[in-house]
């Protein structure tokens, strides 16, 4: 599960792996900040995802925290280590998945997010919210579009919302964990054979 935010305006969602939106939250101004976006979204108040064992991938804009809600994001640059930048690079690849779906509701309904909204703005929510639901709708009917690789929009070097720091339980010891996983492959392989997941 990834979790991103969009330049839809200030609007995090969570993805599956086939590029379906599993959470939204719309109704933010561009304006606030991606921790305090995050704070406010039912998701997080009501620990909604991921389920136990799994964990949500963030861009730089969001805190590395563990509770109530788990998300990894990047190391800050510049990295320490080779083995903070092979994490880094991995992360990448991996939330391209949120990328591309966001892609591909900004190319499905073009007419919609490509231009001004001649609406309220008090239902422009709604809109949004209506367009990924229809999405889902979409990819469930195999109605799929192509969308080129999402460009890196460099998220993720920005940093966490220092006044976040503290207030959440920091999810650097996961993030630490999963970098020496990425970089020791051969120990992952391993644990997997052993336990029958290939």
């Amino acid at each position: 599960m990834v979790l991103n935010v969009t330049s839809l305006g200030k609007v995090p969602g969570v993805c599956d792996a086939n590029n379906k939106f599993l959470d939204i939250y719309v109704g933010n101004v561009g304006s606030v900040h991606d921790a305090l976006v995050l704070r406010r979204s039912p998701m997080y108040k009501g620990s909604l995802y991921p389920p136990q064992g799994c964990f949500l991938l963030g861009d730089g804009g969001y805190p590395c925290i563990q509770h109530p809600i788990t998300i990894v994001t990047p190391y800050r640059q510049p990295v320490a280590s080779q083995v903070e930048a092979r994490f880094n690079r991995h992360h990448a690849k991996a939330r391209n998945v949120i990328e591309r779906t966001f892609g591909a509701l900004k190319t499905r309904w073009r007419a919609i997010f490509l231009r001004a909204l001649e609406i309220r703005p008090t239902f422009a929510p709604k809109v949004v919210g209506a367009c990924c639901l229809l999405h889902n709708l979409c990819v469930d009917a195999d109605d799929l579009l192509e969308v080129n690789e999402a460009e890196e929009d460099g998220r993720d070097a920005e940093e966490e919302d220092p006044a976040a720091e503290g207030r959440e339980l920091s999810g650097s010891g996961l993030r630490a964990t999963l970098s020496a996983e990425v970089s020791a492959p051969q120990v992952l392989a391993a644990c997997l054979v052993e336990h029958d997941y290939i």
